[in-house]
């Protein structure tokens, strides 16, 4: 069984392991474009002979295993923007979000003044098991000081994970401890979660947020689903902003919940990959409440087979704006050292034969320039920037509406990137890491009061008040971090800097289900489809033009 990637975004890596046989791989690579026996050998001796040149004559010593995985990246940059090398070492890297798990001690951790700090332990891990909590300073990792000596994040990961049941001891530092504490923790699988958040936003509406498609997002999505049912839930929004994709058949079974037995939810097709339709069944949890898709931009492959059926059968409404346009259908082909190409073998498209693929003809560089030219262009502000000739008009398969192709989900209702509360006062802040870090150590000292006042989210939500106080000393942080004060960019953000503060200190204290409920009211499009669905009107209107 192959698993096919569908992800939006573009990664080319550059990190050189060992190839020992130039001719073997590149033997290896070229068959998978469908050149014949003859030509194979030919193109593998020519390079072969190429770097016989090189190694004898070049003036000075050549790396020849990184001549050849510089070859093959740059051989695949010529196809498409989505056909990659991935290297050994980032292989695993590349598969744990997908597989839903990693191996490790189960923390969500931040390096805060150069030193470890647990933001939260993973809930059901090792470390959770064993008492580490929210706030505790990992000082020693075996024995060996870990504080104090500008560590990073990837040392951190190298020593904190590890094979499931192998031993790590760390070394505590925590607050009203005169001595360090010691736990032995076994490593074991720590899951990554597909779903970032699900709650009820009112007594009707359920919210649904996921950020990938993976291995385990199915099981997730049911459990959420079911949740939300016995919580009253009549109407739903499926929250795909900034997911950029992950399993084909994952994006697969997840329009299945929406739709209907055996309706095309997509199909792909290619040179050297036959057609094939991906169909509904009859098993889905959600084939009768009313339904909204979020999108924006950054909503890719996977969020778009979705988007696209769910438009395309007219079960529901898109709002956001126009997705990313990534049509292209992965397949991973293993090289012989560990390293892998992630080939593009077919295309996908929509039920109504919509390919979702934006062009990419203008080569990889213009292709990378995407979100920088509708932002130049206006596309990402006013639904007017954006123009679609005849040919790419199809109409809905029930209600007949125009939709549109070449290139991305156009939604049903636009909602334009609100540009107005993000200063460079603001970018500068949340780039630096300021905001973050002020909530580490506003939470380092009043965690436990918060707790005692605030015993439950509901009471949190209403009841806390990020002070001018508060502002004004995370404002006091960023001066001092190099960050020069602008009043006017200050007064502008004000609101924003209180808003995004409450749901960091709310994601500390739960979860990040607590997080997206604070943060989601101030997203437009977010208030848009509960404004749609309050207003049934609306809603039937739009689905029946």
């Amino acid at each position: 069984m192959y698993y096919f990637y569908i992800f939006g975004k573009i990664n080319i890596y550059f990190n050189m392991s060992k190839i020992k046989s130039l001719i073997t791989v590149f033997a290896l690579s070229v068959s998978l474009f469908g050149y014949s026996q003859v030509t194979n050998q030919a193109a593998a001796y020519k390079l072969n002979r190429a770097l016989d040149v090189v190694d004898m004559f070049y003036v000075d010593t050549v790396n020849n295993d990184n001549l050849v995985e510089t070859a093959i990246i740059e051989m695949l940059k010529e196809l498409d923007p989505h056909s990659v090398y991935v290297s050994k070492d980032e292989v695993k890297e590349m598969n744990e979000p997908l597989e839903g798990n990693f191996e490790g001690i189960g923390i969500q951790f931040n390096i805060y003044n150069d030193t470890i700090m647990v933001v939260n332990p993973i809930p059901g891990g090792p470390s959770e098991k064993l008492g580490i909590r929210a706030g505790d300073r990992i000082i020693k990792i075996d024995g060996q000081i870990v504080t104090g000596i500008k560590i990073k994040n990837k040392d951190v990961f190298k020593k904190l994970r590890g094979k499931k049941g192998t031993i790590v001891t760390v070394s505590i530092a925590r607050r009203n401890e005169k001595n360090l504490l010691d736990f032995t923790i076994t490593r074991d699988k720590i899951p990554i979660y597909s779903i970032d958040a699900s709650y009820m936003i009112d007594k009707e509406i359920g919210y649904i947020k996921l950020i990938r498609f993976s291995a385990t997002t199915m099981t997730e999505f049911g459990e959420a689903i079911i949740k939300l049912k016995n919580q009253g839930a009549k109407d739903l929004i499926l929250d795909l902003s900034g997911n950029s994709g992950g399993y084909l058949n994952t994006a697969v079974d997840l329009s299945d919940q929406f739709l209907s037995d055996k309706k095309l939810i997509v199909y792909t097709e290619g040179i050297k990959s036959p057609h094939s339709d991906y169909r509904a069944t009859n098993i889905g949890e959600w084939h009768d409440g009313r339904l909204i898709v979020l999108v924006d931009e950054n909503s890719a492959s996977a969020s778009e087979i979705v988007s696209g059926a769910i438009q395309d059968w007219d079960r529901g409404l898109i709002i956001g704006r126009r997705t990313f346009g990534k049509g292209l259908v992965q397949r991973p082909f293993n090289l012989p050292d560990g390293s892998l190409i992630r080939l593009t073998v077919a295309r996908y498209y929509t039920p109504l034969g919509r390919l979702i693929q934006k062009p990419y003809d203008k080569g990889f560089t213009e292709y990378s320039k995407d979100f920088t030219n509708r932002y130049n262009n206006g596309e990402l502000i006013h639904a007017d920037s954006i123009h679609f000739p005849d040919s790419l008009k199809f109409q809905t398969l029930n209600s007949k509406r125009t939709v549109y192709g070449g290139g991305g989900i156009m939604p049903d209702f636009f909602v334009p990137f609100d540009t107005t509360i993000y200063t460079d006062y603001y970018r500068n802040l949340v780039r630096k890491g300021l905001i973050y870090n002020y909530v580490l150590s506003y939470m380092d000292n009043n965690r436990n009061l918060l707790k005692e006042k605030f015993t439950d989210f509901n009471k949190f939500k209403t009841d806390f008040i990020v002070s001018d106080v508060m502002v004004d000393s995370l404002i006091s942080l960023a001066t001092k971090k190099g960050v020069a004060k602008k009043d006017d960019e200050i007064a502008k953000s004000k609101n924003n800097f209180k808003l995004i503060t409450k749901a960091i200190i709310a994601n500390n204290l739960w979860n990040n289900s607590e997080y997206w409920e604070i943060l989601n009211p101030s997203r437009p499009e977010y208030m848009k489809a509960i404004e749609v669905l309050h207003n049934k009107k609306i809603y039937s209107k739009k689905l029946s033009k």
